[in-house]
């Protein structure tokens, strides 16, 4: 069995990470524009490369959630891959080993005038884990570095390897994302006609697919259940 789980910021939610588009989401205290736009990015490198210390330091003072671990462990009983529109390593912490960060990686930073494929090579990028990054911090080839992360204006370079993995999986979970960011947000659209699609979401809305089951929970609760219905206790 094949799994595609597809995360957004919900899922990072209860670790103490702050949503965007919710109440009181990074987006209520930064103009995105300013902070994680290529537009923004040129006009002032000091005020991004701030921003993203800031989530790093965040970052390293946060665990993993109960969500993150039940994720992890889909890949117990099933070929599971993670694609997540999230930036941050709360995956890979959780135990995932087959995660594709569509928007790239906070904790990774790469050269601003640098070689990349279609792919989003990753052959130039740094990891930095946590630390801060400064104006003036070169990369090998001379330029400044950047984030490694995938700003409004920008392609999203993994989405192709995404939507291949989606196409192939026997089931496409979508936790803690509101199905609203676009271009990830199409993605479920790429699953064969007989797979199973569930949604995890405390929210009430209307699906925009009627072969989505939905999971009115949070994530940490909805993993609980998706767990069970995939896996009843007869199977175990």
């Amino acid at each position: 069995m094949k799994i595609a789980v597809l995360t957004g910021a919900g899922v990072s939610a209860e670790s103490g990470l702050s949503t965007y588009r919710d109440n009181n989401g990074l987006w209520d205290n930064y103009d995105p524009m300013e902070v994680a736009s290529i537009e923004g990015w040129y006009k002032n490198r000091k005020l991004v490369l701030d921003f993203y210390n800031s989530m790093r330091a965040k970052l390293r003072d946060v665990r993993p959630n109960d969500a993150h671990i039940a994720i992890s462990r889909l890949e117990e009983r099933a070929e599971t891959t993670v694609i997540t529109q999230n930036v941050d390593d709360l995956h890979e912490r959780a135990g995932s080993t087959r995660v594709i960060h569509l928007h790239g990686e906070a904790t990774k930073v790469r050269p601003e005038n640098g070689v990349y494929d279609d792919t989003f090579s990753e052959r130039e990028v740094i990891d930095v884990g946590y630390d801060a990054v400064s104006l003036g911090d070169k990369a090998p080839n001379g330029s400044q570095l950047r984030p490694h992360i995938v700003f409004f204006g920008e392609a999203v370079p993994k989405l192709g390897i995404a939507a291949d993995v989606v196409s192939e999986a026997d089931i496409v979970l979508i936790v803690g994302t509101s199905l609203q960011v676009y271009p990830a947000a199409s993605l479920y659209s790429y699953a064969r006609p007989d797979a199973g699609i569930y949604l995890i979401d405390p929210a009430d809305m209307r699906l925009p697919d009627r072969r989505i089951v939905h999971i009115r929970a949070v994530a940490t609760e909805g993993m609980k259940q998706f767990v069970k219905h995939i896996w009843s206790d007869n199977q175990q």
